[in-house]
């Protein structure tokens, strides 16, 4: 089982020629609403990748609710442990520009109620994959990393967003995935040491005795553990959107981890599916089957 405690998001997505500079306005050419929340588009994307997965979170009692929940409902996610509080449900506000970069604002709503006795809700075991992300109060993230090890269960931590009180924390995390952003961030907040990113990732993974996952965009995925350094590539893509690709990789990550695949190729089928998200828009909705990403996997590099 993947216990995902995390974010519940309605993404209210515009579409636009470029991104605007600081104080500019730019003509949008299209708009759509779609399920969002880095919690819950993991949760998808490891259903998605075969996972029985768990949704621990919050929405409002309103009419955002019932879209953003739309999709995990059909993926057959439990949600019994996605409590109603009367703040909002949580919405994106997502620019997304011809080339698929994009910026966003996050308005966390009722995902700022998923306090630390929602957890009771997660029911961790050991052999478990808890999934953990930074859209929630990160007292709740700390206290879910502490109750995973104490039932036994692996965790994966993706730091995103940024916040930079989760330093104190991270070391805890089996598995930490990070953007080259946030990593380089919180390599200055932990002082790493080392000439370069990868020096600096084996000094985290020999001071914590955990794995660090650098997700590199194009360029595929690094990561480190205490006694290895693995380069995973992307696939040769154009991106359409690059919304979601990286709750993507998490989610297929947490999965394969959970039906015991080694790191590698653990890491080479997240990869995979993340690029693959980046050629529909969207979050949720552009997140692949298992079957596209098995058979992107067999395809010969180009």
């Amino acid at each position: 089982m993947i216990i995902v405690v995390g974010s519940i998001n309605l993404d209210l997505i515009a579409n636009v020629d470029r991104l605007p500079a600081p104080g500019e306005t730019v003509r949008g050419s299209g708009f759509t609403t779609a399920p969002g929340g880095k919690g819950a588009n993991q949760a998808l994307a490891a259903a998605r990748a075969g996972a029985k997965v768990r949704m621990v979170g919050a929405v409002g009692k309103d009419n955002f609710a019932t879209e953003a929940l739309a999709l995990l409902r059909d993926g057959k996610i439990d949600l019994s442990g996605v409590g109603e509080t009367f703040a909002s449900t949580g919405t994106a506000l997502i620019m997304v520009a011809d080339d698929g970069e994009n910026v966003i604002a996050v308005v966390p709503g009722a995902n700022g109620s998923v306090v630390t006795g929602d957890l009771s809700k997660a029911f961790m075991k050991k052999g478990d994959v808890v999934l953990l992300q930074q859209e929630i109060p990160l007292q709740t993230v700390d206290a879910a990393l502490d109750a995973a090890r104490e039932a036994g269960a692996v965790t994966v931590l993706n730091t995103a967003p940024f916040r930079a009180e989760a330093a104190a924390f991270l070391g805890k995390a089996d598995h930490v995935v990070a953007n080259e952003t946030e990593f380089d961030l919180y390599g200055e907040a932990l002082s790493l040491s080392g000439r370069d990113r990868p020096a600096r990732m084996r000094d985290y993974a020999g001071k914590t005795g955990r794995t660090i996952v650098v997700t590199l965009g194009g360029d595929g995925v690094l990561a480190a553990t205490p006694a290895d350094l693995l380069m995973v590539p992307a696939l040769n893509i154009t991106p359409v959107d690059t919304v979601g690709a990286g709750d993507t990789f998490c989610g297929y990550f947490a999965a394969g981890l959970s039906s015991g695949l080694p790191l590698d190729q653990a890491l080479a089928r997240a990869a995979a599916a993340g690029s693959l998200a980046c050629l529909k828009p969207g979050a949720q909705p552009a997140i692949p089957l298992a079957k596209e990403v098995d058979a992107a996997l067999q395809k010969p590099a180009s």
